[in-house]
């Protein structure tokens, strides 16, 4: 492909990403801003040569503290930290954020499970294809495990999974089926009102997802709540009343 429409192409690319990321259309807000930055940069001796084509605006990051999702970054902390509290030698873990993965598979042997397989190669990682309605593990042969922000999902067709009303049911059963006795599953779901945010994903009480494992025992729970802030070992109950919080739940079977 010819390199200019390479540029071209990019260009158009890094603009549309300025208005979208990280909330959309705020770059306008930032824009005039740029502009201005952009001409004192060339005005100042010793500025290279910049072609209008390989400008890339970044128009969200003047912020005075580093944003980042709550819920995926204490998530995956709260995962580290207890797996490799349990010195376990092998950890499998199904469909959650890859550089929650990525970090943990540094520390212990990681098998990533996903629907749609992640084409990488890191030490310490396998990753291979799998469906949570149907894991390539036999019954009780997995003794650490986990499923961050996943089973909420399962039913919706978000990720090209089939429509049905009862996955995140059947995904928890799986997850179930495949945990060794005494084993531990660290799972983690949206907690709060009630209801199902077609085709994001579903939001559960604290309470319900205690009725989707009754066969395993709640060691710990902890959560991030609406305002995204961390609160670690607590009881179920403390969790009521949120609108969309992130439950941390450590199972173990029996």
């Amino acid at each position: 492909m010819d390199s200019k429409v390479v540029r071209l192409k990019l260009f158009v690319r890094h603009w549309l990403m300025a208005f979208i990321y990280p909330r959309p259309l705020l770059g306008l807000w930032y824009l005039p801003r740029f502009f201005s930055h952009w001409l004192k940069y060339r005005k100042t001796v010793g500025a290279e040569k910049i072609s209008a084509l390989d400008l890339q605006p970044c128009l969200g990051d003047w912020s005075t503290h580093t944003p980042f999702d709550a819920h995926y970054f204490y998530q995956g902390a709260w995962l580290a930290r207890r797996v490799i509290a349990t010195k376990v030698a092998k950890h499998v873990d199904i469909g959650s954020s890859v550089l929650t993965i990525s970090i943990l598979s540094a520390q212990v042997e990681t098998i990533f499970v996903d629907y749609r397989p992640l084409k990488v190669s890191l030490p310490g990682l396998t990753s291979i294809a799998g469906n949570i309605l149907d894991l390539p593990f036999p019954d009780d042969s997995i003794d650490s495990l986990s499923c961050l922000h996943v089973i909420e999902h399962i039913g919706l067709g978000r990720y090209g999974d089939p429509i049905d009303p009862s996955g995140s049911i059947k995904a928890a059963l799986e997850l179930k089926r495949i945990v060794s006795r005494g084993g531990n599953l660290f799972l983690s779901v949206p907690i709060g009102r009630e209801r199902v945010c077609f085709n994001a994903h579903r939001v559960h009480s604290a309470m319900t997802v205690l009725t989707l494992f009754p066969e395993l025992t709640l060691l710990e729970f902890s959560f991030v709540d609406d305002e995204g802030l961390y609160h670690e070992y607590q009881s179920v109950e403390a969790a009521i009343g949120l609108e969309y919080g992130c439950g941390l739940f450590h199972f173990q079977k029996s």
